[in-house]
């Protein structure tokens, strides 16, 4: 038979050796046997090896001779040995059968394959008749799940363990693409290896990591599974300096709890501040999985809005927990809360930069025509000014939906119920009902024309009181029981021109809307869900221009508009523009500034450009009826691949509207880029300024330029180890978290599951 044993292509500046014998004698040459060969992931052997047989199966072997010694019972196969029994395997260049003892013993170029995959490569191994491993000399195991493990000798112990000498472990391609051999990032010296085939663990004493041929971290217990399953052990610990807290020193423990669940608890010890203590439980169960993580510490802090100033001494602490359950093709639930002790205790430690935490529950259930939410949800205002006492709470919200077909016109139907009840602490309380149905017909002219008709019928009942302690009057409403009826009609029409361009093919689609509703009592009605709108390409031909239920846009308009896309081989542009007119000059709901409060609205559009995955430009804007001043800019830009790019976000809303807090003008800029060198070498660096000054908020104090974060690194990543140091600084304090600089060594090594 053929011989299948693996060989490599020898390096161009040496002499043609096999891949095996080259890769130890370079690792014997740096004192100490190491990883060798092979790719990441080691192939599945192929099926004539792994071998099918049952338990109790005699051993089958193929070989080009066999010769029988009578007297000493032994049978002797040379030549592309091939042996297996019971699902296992061993090819060599010799095997030497003893039939009274049983012992098997291989020489030669030797590869034994266990019933997992794993791959053991030797220069002499002793076997059982079960083809289990005993005593081997220059053993390399090539693990299925891609780790290495190579020893100078190892031998089976009375327990059936196999225990390895000077041992040298690893995740890293050792050779390069031509062959040649390559010395790893990253590798484990262990003085001793205790592989237990039975438990499918391998267990290191004295092990320490190395990175780059360094000796850095002491592992004490380290532990792997040899068939890729997570084990319970220490994780690599973190390394941060921050101003707010010193040197801060963090080991984490990972506790394996059974195949669906675990848990991970880290400690923090810092040099300015208390200790504190983490956890987070994860659980897979038959309907869904759900996971649980606390903070947990007592720590001085600056309480925040309230008077008094000075610093106390305090439980701090944050919890958050999110799930999902399927109970059955239909029903669903997801549940998600989050709750910090104080204001800034995130920000402090470094957990998170959310300005509000969210808790929500909701049950849904889905089918082909029909839709339920029945939720709940709070918010917890992390931010300075608010006052938690305004945030609302939303329960329930309940949302159904029902769509059918129009046995009459052929078009579609969707009937809408929906309610929400919403409580403040310290503010207005408001309760909505309504319930709509609309009709949707969409055909297809002889000329290629798209015409949709619309129309919506809906009735709404609001109740509310304390009105008076909403701030912005256009959203209280009138306390007290309130109703609305609406009633709405749209056309729409779409005619897209195909034709070719610059070597591609372009289409351009003109667009024409009429929307009409009657005039409704809008300010009659609070307004909790569509505060902050803008006239912008997404909502320009949208039913109503508002993004909530609460405001709906009145009276006769009419929109018009065109989308444009060309395309070709490796080119993509894309752009939307329109504008819309109003028949009544009556004042509307809407302030000046919004682009929709005069007949003529202001003009908006967006452009795409896209060139295969190395530029993508989106550019939004929205341009003033009157003198064509930008009121939106607003620019996302990515060039470059995977390690070499740069990324830059700029907003600016110049709509000149100061008496509503939801819909205040300002300029951002946000940068980011990523600059590679030397193969595996990185520089990153990112930043985000406040560019608003007082042409965008009259109240504003700032110059017009303030850094709010900024970033920079350095990283390293191969196929195996990723290495960073990061420095950030932050620009703005609130309360105890200060601001300052931070620095930070991440480390992330494969197959070991640190990070």
């Amino acid at each position: 038979m053929p011989r299948s044993a693996r060989l490599r292509l020898p390096c161009p500046n040496s002499a043609s050796l096999r891949w095996k014998s080259s890769a130890l004698a370079a690792a014997l040459t740096l004192g100490a046997p190491a990883v060798y060969a092979q790719e990441a992931n080691p192939p599945a052997p192929p099926a004539d090896e792994r071998g099918d047989e049952q338990d109790g199966a005699p051993i089958a072997f193929e070989a080009d001779g066999v010769s029988y010694d009578d007297a000493s019972d032994s049978v002797t196969a040379f030549g592309n040995v091939v042996m297996r029994r019971n699902g296992q395997s061993v090819r060599a260049d010799k095997l030497v059968w003893n039939r009274k003892t049983g012992e098997v013993e291989a020489s030669g170029s030797i590869r034994f394959v266990d019933n997992d995959g794993n791959q053991l490569f030797s220069d002499k191994l002793t076997l059982d008749d079960d083809l289990r491993a005993g005593a081997m000399e220059n053993m390399l195991l090539a693990l299925r799940e891609g780790g290495r493990l190579a020893a100078a000798s190892g031998q089976r112990a009375p327990d059936g363990t196999v225990v390895l000498s000077n041992a040298v472990y690893s995740a890293c391609a050792v050779e390069d693409s031509e062959g040649c051999p390559v010395r790893p990032s990253w590798r484990i010296t262990a003085e001793r290896v205790i592989y237990d085939d039975a438990k499918k663990l391998i267990r290191f004493k004295g092990a320490r990591l190395e990175l780059f041929g360094a000796r850095l971290l002491p592992l004490p217990g380290l532990m792997l599974a040899s068939d890729g399953r997570p084990i319970s052990g220490l994780l690599i610990p973190d390394v941060r300096l921050s101003a707010s807290n010193g040197v801060e020193f963090s080991q984490t423990y990972y506790k394996r709890l059974g195949n669906n669940r675990d848990l991970a608890v880290t400690g923090y010890v810092y040099t300015e501040a208390l200790p504190m203590v983490s956890a987070q439980y994860r659980q897979l169960t038959s309907t869904g999985a759900f996971q649980v993580t606390g903070y947990a510490t007592r720590g001085s802090r600056i309480p925040i809005g309230v008077g008094g100033g000075g610093s106390q001494n305090d439980f701090r602490g944050y919890l958050g927990a999110n799930g999902k359950l399927q109970f059955d093709p239909n029903w669903s639930l997801t549940v998600s809360g989050r709750l910090a002790s104080d204001r800034t205790f995130l920000r402090r430690y470094d957990i998170s930069r959310d300005d509000r935490l969210r808790s929500v529950i909701e049950a849904e259930r889905i089918d082909e025509n029909s839709y339920l939410s029945i939720s709940g949800w709070a918010t917890q205002t992390l931010r300075v000014a608010d006052a938690q006492g305004q945030v609302p709470i939303a329960l329930p919200v309940i949302d159904y939906r029902r769509r059918l077909s129009d046995p009459v016109l052929g078009g579609k139907v969707e009937l809408q119920f929906n309610s929400l009840a919403i409580t403040r602490t310290s503010g207005q309380d408001t309760q909505r009902a309504f319930a709509s149905a609309r009709w949707d017909l969409r055909r297809i002219t002889s000329m290629g024309q798209e015409i949709t008709l619309t129309a919506l019928a809906r009735g709404d009942v609001y109740n509310s009181d304390e009105n008076g302690l909403t701030a912005t009057a256009i959203y209280r409403g009138n306390p007290g029981w309130q109703h609305r009826a609406i009633g709405m009609a749209a056309v729409d029409v779409k005619w897209p021109l195909i034709g070719g361009f610059l070597g591609g093919n372009q289409v351009l689609t003109p667009r024409f809307q009429v929307v009409a509703s009657p005039t409704l009592r809008n300010l009659a009605i609070p307004n909790e869900d569509a505060r902050a709108i803008d006239l912008e390409d997404s909502n320009l031909f949208a039913l109503n221009r508002f993004p909530g239920y609460d405001r709906v846009e009145d009276g006769v308009r009419f929109t018009y508009g065109f989308d444009w896309q060309w395309e070709r081989p490796g080119w993509r542009v894309a752009t939307t523009i329109g504008q819309s007119y109003r028949l009544t000059n009556r004042p509307t709901l809407l302030p000046d500034g919004t682009g929709l409060s005069s007949r003529l609205s202001d003009i908006v559009g967006r452009t795409e450009i896209r060139y295969k995955d190395f530029v993508k430009l989106t550019h939004r804007f929205r341009l003033d009826k009157d003198n064509f001043a930008v009121r939106r800019n607003e620019i996302d830009a990515t060039i470059g691949n995977e390690r070499t790019y740069a990324e830059v976000g700029y907003l600016r809303l110049n709509r000149n509207i100061a008496t509503v807090e939801d819909l205040k003008d300002r300029e951002e800029l946000r940068v980011a880029g990523r600059v590679a060198f030397a193969r595996y070498w990185s520089l990153f660096g990112s930043g985000v300024f406040n560019l608003t000054g007082k042409n965008e908020d009259p109240a504003s104090t700032d110059d017009g330029f303030q850094a709010l974060r900024t970033r920079l690194g350095v990283a390293y990543a191969d196929d195996c180890l990723e290495l960073a140091f990061t420095w950030r600084r932050d620009f703005v304090a609130t309360g105890d978290a200060r601001r300052g600089n931070t620095f930070q060594v991440s480390i992330a090594v494969r197959n070991l599951g640190f990070r």
